[in-house]
C-alpha cells in the first residue's frame, strides 16, 4: 500500500482534489477508518482479521486467512465492522428494522425512542408506518390522531436533534401500505425541496394493488387497525400519483410486499413490511443487517486484453471465508437494543454480496446491459450463491444451525427449492447456520475505501465525479474521483475511454433493469439498486419502468432523474443520490 499522503480534511474545499486508487484509499481510510495508532490499511485489516477470529475456538487459526481475504480488498466488510472491529461495545450491524408508530401514542413515542436509540449507536433504520391512523382519525381520549406524514416528520426532527453533533447524520427508511388512507399525503410528502432530508420513502405495494392497477379497476383505502374501507379511488389514480412525485423528486421508490414475503427463507414464521433504508435486506421488525461484498474488480486477471477473465475459483474460496468472517461478527457484535441482539441471533441472517460489478464489465471488455454482461452476472451470482450456502452449511455442522431453523418449512420455502439438490440434501441433513446469506448493497463508503469501484451492482456513474464525503469528525470534504477501470486504461498510455464504458445515464432503462432481473434469483434478501435516468427522458418512459420492474419479478424499485451535476452525498456512511 502506497505511503502517499493527502492534504487532511476540511469543512468546505472550493476546488476539490483528484483522487485516484492508493490515494483515494488512504483519504477514506485516514478520515473514516483509521483506529488509534495504525499507520497502514494493512493495520486495520489485521485488527479486523484479529477481532472476528477472537470468537472462533481457534482464533491463531483464522486470523491470517481472515486477513488474507481483506488484503487487495477482495473482501470488503460492511463499514461499520470496518470502524468498530476490535473497539469494545462496538456495534457491526448496518441496518435495522424497527416498528413504527401505531395506534398508541405511547407505544408509538417507544418505537421513537428505539429509533433515536439506534440512530445514536450508528445504526439506519427502517420503520413501517402503516399502523399509524390516519390524520384526524378520532381517539377515544386526547385529540385526532396526526396521520403516518405527522409522524414521519417527529422521527425526521428528532433524528436531527439527537444526532445534531454526531458525526453520523442518520439514514432512515419510510414505508406506507398503499391501501393506507393516508397514502396520497405520504407518496407527495418530500416534493418540498428540503423535506424529510433524513428519509427515504417507499410504498409498500401489493399484488392485488398492481391487479388492480392493470384493471383500472376501484382500489379501497382502509382503516389500518379496524380493516374497514375508509374511501374508494381508482387504483390507477393513485399509481399515476406515485409515479409524478417518483418523476418529479426521486420518491418515493415502491417494495413489492407480497413478492418479498413469498421469497423470505423463514416465511412460516414472520411477516415483512420493511427494509433497511437502501432496500437491500428485508426485515422484520428488530431485525439487523450483517452486510459484507466482494470487489469483483479485483478478481479481474489481465484486463482489458484478450485473456482477460474472472478469476472464479478465488471467488468462491473468498465467499466462503467472508460467510464465517459475518458469522463471526454476531458474536463480536453488541446492540442498541436487547430485541435486536434476540431477533439477529435467532437467524443469523448476513447478507454478502458484490460491489464493482461495472468496473469488472468494462476490463473485461463487456458493455453493461449487454447479453454477454447479463450471461456473466448470473454465473457469479450462482457461484456465489453456492459457495455461501455450502459454507453456511459447513459452519452449521461444526458450530450448529440458526436456533430458529426448522428443516421441513426452511427446504419448501421459495428460494430454498430452487437450491441445486446436493445443498438441499445437505440443509436436511446438517442444517444452515444462517437463514438468509446474500443480500446486494449500494456500498458507498467501502467502494471509495478501495479506489473508488462503482457501487453495489450500478453501473459506473461517471467516468469523473465529484463525492462529498463525511469525515469521523462530522465535517465533510468534497473530493473529485476518477472511475478506477479508466484510470487503469489511462494508465496504460490509452486515449478515450475503454470499450464497452458507459455511463449509467447513458443507459436504457431496460439495461438498468435487466441487471437487477438477471441478478435476483440468486439472491435471497434483496439488491438495492437505483435506476438513473436522464433528465429528458419523457414521464411515458418513466413511468413504464415501475410496472417493467414489476413484470420482471423484482421485489422494488427506486428511480432517479438526474438534474443537477454528478455529486454524491453520504449520509451515515450510505452513498444517497442529492
Amino acid at each position: 500500500m502506497s505511503s502517499t499522503r493527502v492534504p487532511g480534511p476540511r469543512s468546505h474545499d472550493a476546488s476539490p482534489a483528484e483522487l485516484s486508487g492508493p490515494a483515494l484509499s488512504r483519504f477514506v481510510w485516514e478520515t473514516k477508518y483509521r483506529k488509534g495508532e495504525e499507520r497502514s490499511l494493512r493495520d486495520s485489516w489485521r485488527r479486523i482479521a484479529r477481532a472476528l477470529a477472537s470468537v472462533e475456538a481457534e482464533p491463531g487459526d483464522w486470523t491470517p486467512r481472515f486477513e488474507a481475504v481483506l488484503k487487495g480488498f477482495r473482501f470488503l466488510p460492511g463499514g461499520r465492522i470496518q470502524a468498530g472491529a476490535g473497539r469494545e461495545g462496538a456495534v457491526l450491524f448496518n441496518c435495522f428494522v424497527l416498528p413504527g408508530p401505531s395506534q398508541s401514542v405511547q407505544r408509538s413515542l417507544e418505537a421513537l425512542a428505539d429509533t433515536v436509540a439506534t440512530l445514536r449507536a450508528g445504526g439506519g433504520v427502517g420503520c413501517d408506518f402503516s399502523a399509524a391512523p390516519p390524520m384526524g382519525w378520532p381517539a377515544l381520549d386526547g385529540p385526532p390522531a396526526p396521520g403516518p406524514v405527522a409522524y414521519l416528520e417527529l422521527w425526521d426532527e428528532a433524528c436531527r436533534t439527537f444526532l445534531a453533533q454526531s458525526a453520523r447524520q442518520g439514514a432512515m427508511l419510510g414505508v406506507l401500505r398503499c391501501d393506507h388512507p393516508d397514502v396520497e399525503a405520504f407518496v407527495a410528502a418530500k416534493r418540498a425541496p428540503g423535506s424529510l432530508r433524513r428519509f427515504n420513502l417507499s410504498v409498500g405495494v401489493t399484488d392485488a394493488f398492481m391487479t388492480a392497477v392493470e384493471a383500472d379497476a376501484d382500489w379501497s383505502l382502509r382503516h389500518p387497525d379496524e380493516g374497514a374501507p375508509v374511501r374508494t379511488l381508482r387504483a390507477r389514480e393513485l399509481w399515476e400519483h406515485i409515479l409524478r412525485c417518483a418523476y418529479d423528486s426521486g420518491e418515493p421508490g415502491v417494495l413489492f410486499l407480497d413478492r418479498i414475503n413469498a421469497a423470505n427463507n423463514l416465511g412460516w414464521r414472520e411477516r415483512i413490511a420493511a427494509t433497511n433504508p437502501c432496500g437491500e435486506v428485508p426485515l422484520p421488525e428488530y431485525g439487523a443487517c450483517d452486510l459484507g461484498s466482494l470487489n469483483l474488480a479485483a478478481f479481474v486477471r489481465n484486463p482489458f486484453t484478450e485473456r482477460a477473465a474472472l478469476d472464479l475459483d478465488a471467488l468462491a474460496d473468498t465467499a466462503a471465508v467472508a460467510v464465517r468472517m459475518l458469522d463471526d461478527a454476531i458474536e463480536l457484535s453488541a446492540f442498541p437494543l436487547a430485541a435486536q441482539a434476540k431477533t439477529a441471533r435467532a437467524s443469523r441472517r448476513i447478507g454478502l454480496g458484490l460491489t464493482g460489478l461495472a468496473d469488472a464489465l468494462v476490463m473485461l471488455g463487456a458493455r453493461y446491459g449487454s447479453r454477454a454482461s447479463l450471461a456473466l452476472g448470473r454465473r457469479v451470482l450462482r457461484i456465489l450463491r453456492d459457495a455461501a450456502y455450502g459454507s453456511s452449511i459447513a459452519l452449521a455442522r461444526e458450530k450448529g444451525a440458526f436456533p430458529a431453523f426448522q428443516s421441513e418449512p426452511y427446504l419448501e420455502s421459495e428460494f430454498v427449492r430452487r437450491l441445486p439438490v446436493r445443498l438441499r440434501q445437505l440443509i436436511a441433513q446438517h442444517g444452515i447456520r444462517n437463514s438468509h446469506l446474500l443480500a446486494i448493497a449500494p456500498t458507498g463508503s467501502i467502494s471509495l475505501l478501495a479506489g473508488g469501484v462503482s457501487t453495489g451492482i450500478e453501473p459506473i456513474f461517471a467516468g469523473v465525479q465529484l463525492r462529498t464525503v463525511r469525515t469521523a469528525g462530522g465535517g465533510s470534504r468534497t473530493i473529485r474521483t476518477l472511475d478506477p477501470a479508466l484510470a487503469l486504461w489511462r494508465g496504460r498510455g490509452l486515449a478515450g475511454e475503454p470499450p464497452g464504458f458507459v455511463t449509467a445515464r447513458e443507459l436504457p432503462v431496460e439495461a438498468h433493469l435487466a441487471m437487477q432481473a438477471a441478478l435476483q434469483p440468486f439472491v435471497d434478501n434483496a439488491i438495492s439498486k437505483t435506476v438513473n435516468v436522464a433528465a429528458d427522458l419523457s414521464f411515458e418512459a418513466f413511468r413504464s419502468l415501475f410496472e417493467r420492474a414489476y413484470a420482471l419479478g423484482l421485489k422494488g424499485c427506486t428511480a432517479f432523474r438526474a438534474m443537477r451535476e454528478a455529486v454524491l452525498r453520504e449520509v451515515g456512511g450510505t452513498c444517497l443520490a442529492p
